[in-house]
């Protein structure tokens, strides 16, 4: 049993009761509050108690705290400090804190220093989702959506201008310690009743600034060379000075420094079975992270997984097809069949016109002509090209090749065409079309409910932060439509009088 002295909540529910009777009978039958300090109280909290000490003044228990959280986050609060004021002025949030609540800044510490511990916490609302066969994983859909870091894109720089600011800081700080210098060792008649220390403040400033410059280009460099290993930094690529691991990311205008909140979502209740957070601004590398995801937290893997024409890239491609999972993703423009053949029409040749015959390595024409490996990159992109001379006699040359200089069609891939070119295959079936129809309802309503909720940006900075907030958000989400299952009777779970009678 543990011997840390959190502070009970007993004497604060005890007072409650004899204020004019119990405070909380005010509040409905069939509040959800209830229902959820009955999921609250399942949750499992005995590896953050090991992080506090027996000594020193009582502390919050970990499970208030997180209840806390949880419960604003479902109720549209984010702000450390509104949650602290709706813990003293509503009764739902009075009675999940106990009526003990702790102070705003307790809260934000616990929400920036707990990360690991709320990836832990949405695991359990997984497996309580699982346990209440809310869940099945039978199709499990995956979306990406984009999310505000705690930043701003009037608070950043570009390499460039990083450059020219170091410099610039370095030469200024130089004068001014030599005038500094030169303060020491003779009387000045400009500073008269002056005492010389405003030099100093002023260099003090500078040297934070600069250090502050410092921060942020080491940062720039270091995540370029992690893209772009070996390659020059184009001057223009910028970093925030707030939020050094957010970036860039939006479209039509409307760009800022963002994250990518990816979430894997079961069919049957909407559950969230795998969530991450990424700093990519597309989709293209995501899968792999999803997959492991969703085997962490349910211990296996779904049997169908449905994605959008994001996620078409042949990384993405090739992590569906060594798992255990059938993938459905939707094709791009180049991957789709137009329906109607080049014969009965007059449309234009596109790049799914030409098969793929992975054992030769090359690509067939509509004409019927080889098209040969040309060249490819050392990152695995190819190029395949036909012959001139075949490509000016075909009957299809003026829908086909656009060369000026009348050079033969070429075809641009990677290495992973021949994975690009099954599930093209599998999406022209009736029965992948019908499965793939069910991922909109999955999966883009969950993002709606958690940005209508009032969710669109993240409190804290850095993306190990990031990724924990994400990870209350979804365990939130889940939490919610369990406490939704419950109170139309959906499920009936063993735990909790309160539970059962709003069940």
């Amino acid at each position: 049993m543990s011997t840390i002295p959190f502070k009970s909540d007993a004497e604060a529910m005890y007072n409650a009761e004899h204020f004019s009777g119990n405070l909380f009978d005010l509040l409905p039958e069939d509040h959800d509050c209830f229902v959820f300090k009955d999921l609250f109280e399942q949750l499992d909290t005995s590896e953050i108690e090991k992080k506090f000490s027996p000594r020193g003044q009582h502390a919050f228990h970990p499970k208030k705290l997180v209840s806390i959280l949880i419960y604003g986050y479902t109720h549209g609060v984010f702000s450390s400090r509104q949650l602290e004021k709706r813990c003293t002025e509503d009764l739902s949030f009075m009675y999940i804190a106990g009526m003990n609540c702790p102070n705003f800044r307790v809260l934000s510490d616990f929400r920036k220093d707990n990360p690991e511990f709320f990836h832990a916490c949405f695991k359990q609302t997984v497996e309580l989702a699982i346990e209440m066969k809310l869940a099945s994983l039978g199709h499990v859909s995956l979306d990406g959506s984009k999310f505000k870091a705690d930043s701003s894109k009037h608070k950043a720089m570009s390499y460039g201008h990083l450059k020219e600011k170091e410099q610039a800081l370095c030469e200024e700080i130089e004068v001014l310690v030599a005038r500094a210098n030169a303060c020491d060792g003779e009387e000045d008649e400009e500073y008269k009743e002056k005492t010389g220390y405003e030099l100093q403040e002023d260099i003090k400033f500078k040297e934070q600034r600069l250090e502050t410059v410092k921060r942020a280009k080491e940062a720039l460099e270091a995540r370029e060379e992690t893209l772009n290993p070996g390659k020059p930094i184009n001057d223009k690529k910028q970093i925030s000075f707030a939020d050094t691991d957010a970036r860039i990311m939006g479209k039509k205008g409307d760009f800022d420094y963002r994250y990518n909140g990816q979430i894997s979502v079961d069919s049957d209740h909407q559950i969230i079975v795998g969530q991450h957070v990424s700093q990519n601004a597309n989709d293209k590398e995501e899968v792999e992270t999803a997959l492991e995801s969703i085997e962490k937290n349910t211990g296996k893997l779904p049997e169908k997984m449905s994605l959008d024409n994001g996620y078409e890239s042949g990384g993405n491609l090739e992590a569906l097809e060594q798992s255990s999972t059938e993938g459905y993703v939707a094709m791009g423009r180049e991957g789709k069949s137009h329906g109607e053949s080049l014969e009965e029409s007059n449309r234009q040749v596109v790049k799914a016109d030409f098969d793929y015959d992975e054992e030769q390595d090359c690509f067939h024409c509509p004409g019927g002509q080889k098209q040969e490996l040309k060249s490819e990159d050392k990152n695995g992109n190819r190029v395949y090209q036909g012959d001139a001379a075949e490509c000016a006699g075909c009957q299809y040359h003026a829908r086909c090749c656009k060369s000026q200089k009348g050079e033969a069609r070429t075809v641009n891939t990677d290495c992973h065409e021949g994975a690009r070119q099954r599930m093209r295959e599998r999406m022209e079936q009736e029965e992948s079309k019908e499965v793939y129809k069910e991922r909109k309802e999955i999966v883009e309503p969950v993002f709606g409910q958690i940005k209508n909720g009032g969710f669109r940006g993240f409190s804290v900075r850095g993306k190990e932060k990031v990724a924990g907030e994400f990870s209350l958000v979804c365990a939130g989400h889940n939490m919610k439509k369990i406490v939704k299952a419950i109170m139309t009777g959906a499920v009936r779970p063993e735990f909790g009088e309160t539970a059962l009678q709003g069940a």
